[in-house]
């Protein structure tokens, strides 16, 4: 697809944060190079931080030479985009401190205005009444919102409403970076438009789901802020949300985005709420304990500073079942965690075995045939099938063996989530984005476990760090005979 260049300002707040530098600003300067955003744009950072305009520039060209490849980064066409980046001081509670920013974007009032809210969510109301006050609202006017919006449904829903005050919702983008990701998206593609799949993707054909979120790394420093919530609620709720409905989603009508979210929304109230037997038998919490990571040895959760009667969990397993025709019977096991073996994203559509084998395999078990779409470290598609051994046994025997379903163009840059996202935001396209009915059908589905956490209904479980988890997960798939992916 050709660049087409897009007018429009766009204002970081927290844009001298960990996300700001390592993801927004490469995203913004590949955005620019690529001829996406007109050279007249403008990048505005709102920092607490007094800075001039080059001390600005001069950090933002030392994070990217960090966080970019070394043949990403280049020095000429930095200075392209060093003539767009901005810097403002804002102290987000005061709105008199918010004036350098308005005279800045009252220069062009006609403009396409992005607003990334990359703060902690308590101050979305904050930032977006001072912005309202200060008739810095337009029609043309859009704002991100980074997660985690609230803890449960009820402090998520005193967020929205606030921001709803001052911005229409199809102004309103929360933002879900896995699904900025090629291959999350291409699960659409694989789905609906291939005639081999469309049959096979029901209960009729399909034994389970699997969808692992697994990271290597452990909390790093952000004890604090990462005890707030946990991997149910930093993971579970949302990035595995997405990815299970893309997976379990009917055809929408079109490519639209209320068509897509629509049919997301379908599949959230299908969840099958857990009742407390359920919660007991159907879900597994942990927190990882000292280890080894990359051969050196590594400090258990509870080790960090203030953290010694933590209840927050690093690691969440579940069984979630849907009620509804196509999926009724199929289980969908999920998982994720801190301080695993390895980092690893993927989903994992394991098909049921044929009726009856005319194959002895000299008694070994014919694998059943399994779509596995990894999303990181690598991005990939494969399609494992059974295929005969060469050679000139008596018996025939089978193996698995995969079958490549990746895209096998070249390209010079292989865009990162959140430049396709940011990118959708700029185009005033939502389809990847969050509606409001969508983020409360996930936190009403989780409240009940978090809840059921919360009253001691499952114990605490404990892992080593660098290994796949506690065995309560392998235990929790096995009960149904079934094992996890690669194990």
């Amino acid at each position: 697809m050709d660049a087409m260049e897009s007018l429009c300002d766009i204002t970081i707040f927290g844009g001298h944060g960990d996300l700001a530098f390592r993801k927004l600003m490469p995203a913004l300067y590949h955005l620019s190079n690529s001829g996406y955003l007109d050279e007249q744009s403008r990048i505005i950072t709102a920092t607490r931080v007094p800075m001039s305009n080059d001390e600005h520039c001069d950090l933002v060209k030392s994070k990217l030479k960090e966080f970019l490849s070394d043949d990403a980064f280049d020095e000429e066409k930095f200075e392209y985009f060093r003539a767009q980046l901005h810097v403002v001081t804002i102290e987000f509670d005061i709105l008199e401190s918010y004036r350098g920013l308005k005279e800045l974007l009252d220069e062009y009032p006609e403009r396409e205005r992005v607003n990334y809210l990359s703060t902690a969510p308590d101050f979305f109301g904050t930032i977006c009444r001072s912005m309202s006050e200060l008739e810095l609202v337009t029609p043309q006017s859009r704002v991100v919102l980074e997660k985690p919006i609230g803890r449960d449904l009820e402090s998520s829903r005193v967020i929205n409403v606030e921001v709803l005050k001052y911005f229409e919702e199809s102004q309103i983008y929360r933002i879900d970076h896995y699904l900025g990701k090629d291959t999350v998206q291409n699960i659409m593609a694989l789905r609906f438009s291939n005639r081999f799949f469309m049959p096979l993707w029901n209960s009729n054909h399909i034994d389970h789901v699997q969808i692992t979120v697994a990271e290597s790394v452990g909390v790093e420093g952000r004890w604090g802020y990462y005890d707030d919530y946990g991997a149910m609620r930093d993971m579970v709720q949302n990035h595995l949300m997405q990815l299970l409905c893309l997976v379990a989603m009917e055809p929408p009508c079109s490519l639209d985005a209320d068509s897509v979210r629509d049919e997301k929304v379908k599949v959230l109230r299908s969840l099958r709420t857990m009742s407390p037997a359920d919660i007991e038998q159907k879900t597994v919490r942990a927190q990882y304990a000292k280890g080894s990571s990359e051969g050196m040895p590594v400090p258990g959760y509870l080790e960090g500073e203030g953290m010694e009667e933590s209840t927050t969990e690093t690691f969440a397993a579940l069984r979630v079942d849907i009620d509804n025709w196509r999926w009724n019977g199929v289980p969908f096991y999920l998982r994720s965690g801190k301080r695993m073996r390895r980092r690893n994203s993927e989903i994992v559509i394991h098909f049921k075995g044929v009726p009856h084998s005319i194959f002895a395999n000299q008694g070994k078990c014919i694998s059943e045939n399994k779509l596995v779409i990894a999303l990181q470290p690598k991005e990939s598609i494969h399609l494992q099938l059974m295929n005969k051994v060469p050679g000139l046994s008596e018996q025939m025997m089978l193996k698995p063996v995969e079958l490549e379903l990746n895209t096998p163009l070249k390209v010079a840059h292989k865009p990162d989530a959140y430049e396709r996202l940011l990118l959708d935001v700029i185009r005033a396209n939502p389809t990847l984005f969050m509606r409001l009915d969508e983020v409360e059908a996930a936190w009403k589905w989780a409240d009940v476990i978090l809840d059921g956490w919360a009253e001691d209904m499952v114990p605490m479980k404990s892992y080593n760090a660098g290994t796949d988890g506690p065995s309560a997960a392998v235990q929790l798939i096995a009960r149904s005979g079934r094992s996890w992916h690669d194990e």
